[in-house]
């Protein structure tokens, strides 16, 4: 399986500058033909390195609301429910999860409804407690750097590097360390369709 090279962080680092970038001026950057970039993008997309191309909105040029940074203290093993309940507001830009159990968010309010936001999406027995910051200024600046492929494997978690194998198994794409992992992962898959 090929991991990343040098080409494809070049093409991801212009992709993230500029996600609307023609390929033909990708192209010209990297040194390939248009129809070369396209097949890495596609590629990169197979792979699940590019998950979608997004609008990134400069909400200071809007008025609906005010920008704030909710921390959030987890009740032990409660962090990841808040994450995914609270992820879901349409309100929420990003949402972090620490290991420490704390749950990171951005969103912009109507007059700093932290409180009402929190209430309605997360249950609230499942906070310890929480903070509110105003957002005075904030910039997002995603970077690929120097940065390996290696996806957890799908059979029993370890990184996978370019010995390892790939798998497409109703239009989903899982990883696996080694043939051994895969070859366990599709038995029970099958086995388990089977059933169903």
């Amino acid at each position: 399986m090929r991991g990343l090279d040098d080409t494809d962080r070049e093409i991801l680092a212009l992709l993230l500058a500029d996600a609307r970038r023609p390929f033909s001026d990708i192209a010209d950057e990297v040194g390939l033909s248009a129809p070369a970039v396209s097949d890495r993008v596609d590629r990169l997309q197979e792979m699940g390195v590019v998950r979608g191309f997004t609008v990134d909105v400069d909400r200071s040029l809007l008025r609906d609301g005010v920008p704030v940074l909710i921390d959030i203290e987890a009740e032990p093993g409660r962090a990841a429910d808040i994450r995914d309940a609270i992820a879901t507001a349409e309100a929420v830009e990003h949402v972090f999860r620490t290991a420490d159990e704390r749950v990171t968010v951005t969103a912009t309010l109507p007059d700093a409804e932290a409180t009402a936001l929190l209430e309605a999406q997360v249950d609230m027995a499942d906070v310890a407690s929480y903070e509110v910051r105003l957002v005075a200024e904030s910039e997002w600046t995603p970077s690929v750097g120097a940065a390996e492929f290696a996806p957890e494997c799908a059979e029993c978690g370890n990184s996978v590097d370019a010995e390892g194998e790939r798998t497409r198994l109703d239009g989903e794409t899982y990883y696996f360390c080694c043939g051994s992992c895969e070859a366990s992962f599709t038995d029970r898959y099958r086995s388990l369709q089977e059933g169903a």
